[in-house]
């Protein structure tokens, strides 16, 4: 079966939503929860920073992001050898992204209390990128706020159609189909269009 992943980032952890494609149909063959830290303080970098010497603070913001990425690579490539191990084929995936950020320095950053929860939840969507990237399948990104919009866009069906569909996915499957499983389906839904 033809797969797209979904993949809805928070800080640390990312919702991961695989759907499949049997002809016109689609199906949840699997949703997990990709962690993406192994120890707390990489949840937010910046904040484990923020009293430390710019040097200090420097290094271990680097040691963060390194670690995000690392970490990204090895679950991206778990849930691919997954849907491998089962038969599918993973052929796209979708990434749900925010607003661009300013190529601040991490100064800069610090500086600013909102600008590290900003710089945060960007370095995390930025790792799944970029596992992406290295795994060598098609990328997607949609901006979150306008998901909807732009899927119906996309995939020349109404939101209220869309919603429908993605309400169905989520009865078949059963829980949890919170926000972040019904957003990352229906990146997925727009992975296979793309």
């Amino acid at each position: 079966m033809k797969v797209a992943f979904g993949l809805k980032a928070h800080s640390g952890w990312a919702a991961l939503v695989a759907l499949g494609k049997n002809g016109r149909d689609f199906t949840v063959v699997d949703r997990t929860r990709l962690e993406l830290v192994e120890e707390e303080w990489e949840k937010q970098p910046y904040h484990a920073a923020e009293e430390l010497e710019p040097k200090e603070a420097r290094d271990v913001v680097k040691r963060g992001i390194t670690a995000a990425h690392r970490i990204a690579r090895r679950e991206l490539k778990a849930a691919l050898k997954h849907e491998r191990d089962l038969g599918n084929q993973v052929v796209a995936c979708a990434v749900l992204v925010g607003s661009p950020m300013p190529d601040w320095s991490v100064e800069q950053i610090l500086a600013v209390h909102f600008r590290m929860h900003q710089a945060e939840g960007v370095l995390f969507r930025d790792a799944l990128i970029a596992a992406t990237k290295a795994s060598e399948l098609k990328l997607v990104t949609l901006p979150e706020k306008t998901l909807l919009q732009d899927a119906e866009k996309s995939l020349h069906t109404p939101a209220s159609d869309l919603l429908k569909i993605v309400s169905a996915l989520g009865k078949a499957a059963g829980p949890p189909w919170g926000k972040d499983q019904k957003d990352a389906a229906v990146a997925a839904l727009v992975a296979f269009k793309q």
